[in-house]
């Protein structure tokens, strides 16, 4: 990567610091997969936690220290191993730290000692609140240094830096969904085995859930019949828990009453996206998969990352007056009551009767909310589009 840049940002590098198991890494593979995808770009990703990249990319469990640390191309992007002891190397045009990680000192003076100086960005944290499009695209200079760090925060309205979607994904979502041979063949292409076709059918993907024992007890006692999928994650040993089992283990499945469960193996993302169109109701969690929620297009449940003080609730409340803007009076009451219990406060099993009985009508909701969202500019053109402004070049 030459500092002297003569042409228009074509070269990348993204820095990850895996803080929530696979939120920050999921957001930031997606970026450098569609990045490297748009064509004639270099793009490099640093990430701390091997092991957890490596559950989103199977491949690179194969990599060796040695190369994870000289770095190794996986689907057009240049990955490497972020050091305690950081190399010095050629900056890239554009240098974006995810979600308020530092970047290292040594690669700050070599960015610093660039003419012209890097695009430096700081992907923010996705947020519904109303302070993001006053801070969206907000300039801060290095006390020491001559850079400057520019705030980008993706979001839901034309204000702010929009949402992650590659091309073509929504046109793969539909043609999914009109594969010949129906929910029996999506199921298939899933490696997955057939469902009635009355039945409502979940995935289940969550944060430890210990009030998940009475929701599943009324799924088991209820007038639906559920198949629940469970990605093999976090969530996992509260379900067996609450089917009083010693453990469950991918490939496991158990029947109680109305309810059937089925355990499925961790999954890498392409895969988890045809999971999420395919089902009829979709539990996420963080920020990756309640992303992917959306642009499925169904209903969904966001379990959302607790935060100090209960401020992950301000977000909560934020995005369920955004999406909920539009729909019914009892169907919005009995999406945030099933919200807010699902994340702690009030009971899930008392409020999903209602939650259910609105799905329905919740997923004509959801299909709106995404042709709205998708009318908007992605996330991947919207950084394009600044960092040629900010570089004072427009190709």
């Amino acid at each position: 990567m030459n500092p002297e840049r003569p042409n228009s940002p074509r070269s990348w590098e993204i820095f990850c610091q895996v803080v929530d198991n696979f939120g920050d890494i999921g957001v930031c593979w997606r970026l450098a997969r569609d990045l490297a995808a748009r064509g004639g770009r270099e793009v490099r990703l640093w990430v701390d936690d091997w092991s957890a990249f490596s559950r989103l990319c199977p491949a690179a469990a194969e990599v060796e220290g040695a190369r994870r640390r000289s770095g190794v191309v996986l689907q057009a992007v240049v990955v490497r191993q972020w050091p305690s002891a950081f190399p010095e190397l050629d900056p890239a045009e554009v240098v974006i730290e995810a979600f308020a990680c530092e970047l290292p000192e040594v690669h700050l003076r070599r960015m610093a000692a660039c003419e012209p100086r890097p695009v430096w960005i700081n992907l923010e944290y996705l947020s519904a609140e109303d302070w993001v499009a006053g801070c969206h695209r907000m300039a801060s200079p290095h006390p020491r240094l001559p850079l400057v760090k520019h705030f980008f925060f993706p979001g839901f309205d034309a204000a702010t830096g929009g949402l992650p979607r590659e091309p073509g994904l929504l046109a793969a979502r539909d043609a999914f969904l009109g594969m010949p041979g129906g929910r029996r063949a999506r199921l298939a292409a899933l490696g997955l085995a057939p469902v009635a076709d009355e039945a409502l059918l979940v995935s289940l993907f969550a944060y430890e859930h210990p009030g998940l024992a009475g929701l599943l007890q009324a799924w088991s006692d209820g007038d639906l019949e559920l198949v629940v999928l469970v990605p093999e994650g976090r969530v996992l040993g509260d379900v067996a828990r609450a089917l009083a089992r010693p453990g469950l283990a991918v490939g496991d499945a158990v029947v109680r009453g109305r309810l059937q469960l089925r355990v499925l193996p961790f999954t890498e993302q392409d895969a988890y996206d045809r999971l999420l169109w395919a089902c009829d109701l979709n539990f996420v969690r963080g920020e990756d998969s309640f992303v992917r929620a959306q642009w499925a297009a169904k209903p969904f449940v966001w379990h959302i990352y607790p935060q100090a003080e209960d401020a992950h609730f301000d977000k909560l409340e934020a995005f369920l007056a955004r999406c909920g803007e539009g729909l019914a009076p009892e169907a919005e009451a009995a999406m945030r009551r099933f919200w807010l219990a699902w994340n702690g406060r009030g009971e899930p099993a008392a409020e999903w009767p209602a939650f259910a009985a609105e799905l329905p009508r919740l997923a004509a909701h959801q299909r709106a909310w995404c042709g709205q969202l998708a009318a908007l500019p992605d996330l991947v053109s919207q950084l394009l589009e600044f960092s040629a402004h900010i570089s004072g070049r427009t190709g």
